[in-house]
């Protein structure tokens, strides 16, 4: 039976079993506050998969519709269509108490949002689920994780591409065999809880023209101001706050909202002033003036050093180099079977086929922190990928001390994968391999330090580069995956260039967070389009909650061109034991190319202190 039937073996259990409404979109662009959908497709599922409703309309969305090479939309097949607004209810009354369901559902989820806001409506979704995000976890053999990719895997039938009402019969089908798959491997399904948001909290502000010179540091006792000092203004002025802000920007001076240990001079007319402001310039030693000196040093700012300006050049799109650097190892375990393998520093990777468990997914279970991280970094060192989950792609598993109470242990052993003691990582054998598992071709395995430059297209639009941060779902506390966009002096140089919970987008779309559920944030990077000033940006995970990584365990990094592109490279990182706030990765500028750095630096201290050391003052 095709799964594009609605009469797929489906599971009704509780966990998998829910009322859900399939949604696809196109569009005339990518950001959802800018651009318009221009068609829609929704179909309704019961518990059971059994399909219970189907709706698609095209709209007219008064504006130009974008790429038609890529939808086929043109204007004159929207004219006369209606207007997103005039079917509004009709869409809502299809979502309402349902788990909206789409492939990057976070694209569609924020464009509806949006729709529904200029329609002064509220979208009635309090859940949705990514399909991308659970065939994640899944982890599927397929080459990337488009959804005509899994389509074909599935055994759904695809005709035509970017057509919403197709797409979404599609989506139905590898729904149901993702739904099975999850299932079969006892997976939780990745849902994101959503509230509901007016459209000021989920738009961003127009982005302010970024500062062109670097901070030259604090302001000198009765020196200059110069350009590129970072100022912040609290408290009443006699001016307006707008004229002094608008007359400081045009003489060259960076204005930021918030004080940190990069700023420059603080302006106040209060000496007494207990605001944030004057609380944090007074505990950081920054400079403080009033209004009318900084007026007066306004008429004579000097000049400051430009940014510098990136060299230009792309990197070849075929194979990527990679740069190994010698990885931070965790302290063996005294009780450790087998000695950490030794690292060669700047020994160049170019593969790992001569090595004994090249082209294996191995997960460990059991075992004290310290243990579990040490095997897994040998089997990375053993040319192999390690889990942090149970997936298709697992190959083998690992089982040390107290590993037989995992409660998947009995899953693993109905899929009857190949269960080993800690004496096989001494000399693996490739006897057990299950070759239904592999990709023709698996992503670039890094080590904690290791590094690999990012291919670019030699023409053509660059991808946007999607950095997933992933970790074993938990019940005890909330992970915030963030990103700074970072200057020559590793500072930011406006509070936009922070990217977090509480600000997920900057302004002009060059970096967003992503949720893919509870156990999966993504930073998408439009690395084109970043500032000239950009020359890194670092991505990191803090802990909302008492717990710690080391009682988290490992965080799976991948980085991958494109949404549903394939992974270019991955890396598992659980180094940690108190740390409360960990760099994962960062992306920097070497000469024309961008590189991608897996970091797993842990800091016993939280967000706060972070965002602190890179100029972000982080409200309570």
């Amino acid at each position: 039976m095709s799964l594009a039937s609605p009469f797929l073996d489906v599971p009704t259990t509780r966990d998998y079993a829910y009322d859900w409404a399939l949604v696809d979109v196109e569009t005339s662009g990518l950001m959802a506050r800018r651009d318009r959908v221009l068609s829609i497709a929704v179909i309704t599922l019961g518990p059971d998969g059994e399909q219970t409703g189907e709706f698609s309309t095209l709209l007219d969305p008064g504006c130009d519709p974008g790429p038609v090479d890529v939808h086929g939309l043109t204007a004159e097949r929207l004219r006369g269509a209606p207007t997103f607004d005039q079917v509004a209810g009709r869409i809502g009354a299809l979502l309402q108490d349902r788990v909206l369901v789409a492939h990057n559902a976070q694209f569609d989820y924020d464009f509806l949002a949006h729709e529904f806001a200029r329609a002064r409506m509220w979208l009635p979704v309090s859940q949705r689920l990514c399909t991308l995000a659970l065939n994640r976890q899944v982890d599927p053999p397929t080459e990337d994780m488009k959804l005509g990719s899994l389509a074909a895997h599935y055994g759904v039938t695809q005709q035509r591409a970017h057509d919403a009402l197709d797409d979404t019969r599609v989506l139905a089908g590898v729904l149901r065999a993702s739904l099975r798959e999850a299932a079969r491997l006892d997976l939780p399904l990745p849902l994101v809880t959503c509230p509901p948001r007016a459209e000021s909290q989920f738009t961003p502000s127009p982005p302010k023209t970024p500062c062109a010179y670097r901070n030259p540091g604090r302001l000198a006792p009765g020196g200059p101001l110069q350009q590129g000092m970072k100022v912040a203004i609290t408290g009443e002025t006699a001016h307006a706050r707008a004229e002094l802000v608008g007359r400081a920007v045009a003489a060259g001076l960076n204005m930021m909202t918030s004080v940190s240990r990069h700023t420059s001079v603080l302006v106040t007319n209060e000496t007494a002033s207990r605001s944030t402001k004057a609380r944090r310039a007074l505990a950081e030693g920054v400079p403080v003036i009033d209004e009318q000196t900084f007026l007066r040093l306004l008429t004579d700012v000097r000049p400051g050093t430009e940014h510098e300006a990136p060299a230009v050049g792309v990197a070849p799109v075929t194979e990527p180099e990679t740069e190994r650097i010698e990885p931070v190892e965790p302290a063996p375990s005294t009780t450790s079977a087998f000695a950490p393998v030794p690292s060669q520093r700047s020994r160049p990777v170019t593969g790992t086929a001569d090595k004994p468990l090249s082209g294996r997914r191995v997960l460990v279970l059991g075992g004290v922190h310290a243990d579990a991280a040490a095997a897994r970094l040998h089997v990375v060192e053993l040319g192999g990928s390690a889990a942090i989950n149970l997936s298709a792609s697992v190959t083998d598993v690992v089982l040390l001390q107290g590993g037989e109470g995992d409660r998947r242990l009995k899953r693993i052993t109905a899929l009857e994968l190949p269960v080993h003691d800690l004496q096989w990582l001494v000399s693996p054998t490739a006897k057990d391999q299950k070759p239904s598992a592999l990709r023709a071709l698996e992503p670039h395995v890094l080590p904690r330090g290791g590094v690999i430059d990012l291919p670019m297209p030699h023409s053509g639009p660059a991808p946007e580069w999607y950095v997933t941060a992933g970790w074993a779902p938990r019940s005890d506390c909330e992970i915030d995956v963030v990103a700074f966009l970072l200057d020559e002096d590793e500072q930011i140089t406006s509070e936009e260039d922070f990217i977090f919970y509480g600000a997920p987008e900057h302004p002009a779309g060059t970096a967003r967070l992503l949720t893919g559920g509870p156990a999966e944030q993504t930073i998408a990077l439009d690395l084109a389009s970043l500032p000239p000033a950009t020359r890194k940006v670092v991505i990191a995970a803090a802990i909302d909650g008492t717990p710690t990584f080391g009682a988290v365990g490992a965080v799976q990094v991948g980085a991958a061109p494109g949404s549903s592109g394939a992974p270019l490279a991955r890396a598992t990182l659980d180094a940690a034991t108190t740390e409360r706030t960990m760099l994962l990765a960062e992306i920097y500028r070497r000469g024309p190319l961008w590189r991608l750095r897996a970091v797993g630096q842990g800091y016993d201290h939280g967000l706060d202190t972070l965002a602190r050391g890179y100029g972000v003052e982080v409200a309570d």
